[in-house]
């Protein structure tokens, strides 16, 4: 489940050097990869035999020494390099965002200062699934949706999907696009076939709508308050205040998660409502403000 940018780069000196077969690789998160040198030495050196000693690969450097990528803990049982005649890969499996690095091969070999480190070497980056959201239209009650598994990452072959929709895998989906009628409490997710331990985040409507008012003891009139609604959604949910008046159309007050009063009048009494809205769905919250004379 990876896709290489095939560019073959050499870097050396005379008869020391080590060609990578990639020097980008994307990849999703929770699959494997295979990253792959050739390298070259002089055979011999001032009469003497050249033998190659030790192969690895690395990241990082302690007190300015590479550090082999396979002593590493956070590769503990997941990584494995293996070598024949010139050429030597490394393979990752159960990738993870945090093993996105740029990853260096080094051989060393017995002659006095016989050893070659290839730089720059291979970008590696690990991304997740995402649940891209296009909405089609809206109903009272649901909103027709079309939701696609997304990958940063181009990725290679005919691959399998499998979605979530409230904890349960929706059965004969396996496709990327997912189109349906999606609820407000729904709570949706994608992931590889396969891999269904790392879904994306899940996308849902805006909830848990709640709204607080800042001082939250006595309105005094001429005083600054804030009002600040908030709620759990993804998308992130866009907010926007209106105030009662009595009338059928209501004009927004702002677009902005806070209503600000910096010198509040008893004419700012009444009843207001918060909405917040994504591609999913909507919801509201009223609060009542009552604002007395000082």
């Amino acid at each position: 489940f990876f896709d290489v940018l095939c560019v073959t780069v050499i870097q050396g000196q005379d008869d020391w050097g080590v060609t990578y077969s990639s020097t980008e690789i994307c990849a999703s998160k929770g699959s494997t990869v295979e990253i792959n040198c050739t390298y070259t030495y002089p055979s011999r050196i001032d009469g003497g035999d050249t033998e190659v000693k030790e192969t690895f690969w690395f990241t990082k450097l302690n007190r300015n020494q590479p550090v082999d990528q396979s002593t590493n803990s956070d590769y503990q049982d997941r990584v494995e390099n293996s070598c024949s005649e010139k050429s030597c890969s490394l393979r990752i499996t159960d990738l993870k965002e945090s093993d996105s690095a740029e990853y260096k091969f080094r051989f060393i070999t017995n002659q006095p200062d016989g050893r070659y480190t290839g730089s720059p070497g291979v970008t590696l980056r690990v991304t997740a699934l995402q649940v891209q959201v296009t909405r089609i239209t809206v109903n009272q009650y649901y909103t027709k949706a079309e939701l696609k598994c997304h990958s940063s990452c181009s990725l290679a072959g005919r691959l399998s999907y499998v979605w979530f929709k409230n904890g349960k895998k929706m059965l004969g989906l396996t496709t990327s696009t997912y189109k349906g009628r999606v609820y407000a409490r729904d709570i949706i997710s994608c992931a590889l076939e396969g891999h269904e331990e790392l879904p994306s985040p899940s996308v849902y409507a805006p909830k848990f709508l709640f709204v607080s008012v800042s001082p939250s003891a006595e309105i005094v009139e001429g005083r600054l308050v804030t009002v600040t609604c908030s709620s759990d959604a993804n998308p992130v949910a866009n907010y926007t205040w209106y105030k009662e008046n009595g009338g059928p159309d209501l004009q927004p007050l702002n677009k902005n998660p806070q209503l600000v009063f910096r010198s509040i009048q008893s004419s700012d009494s009444g009843e207001y409502y918060c909405t917040a809205e994504n591609k999913l769905g909507r919801t509201f919250k009223y609060v009542s403000i009552n604002v007395t004379c000082e």
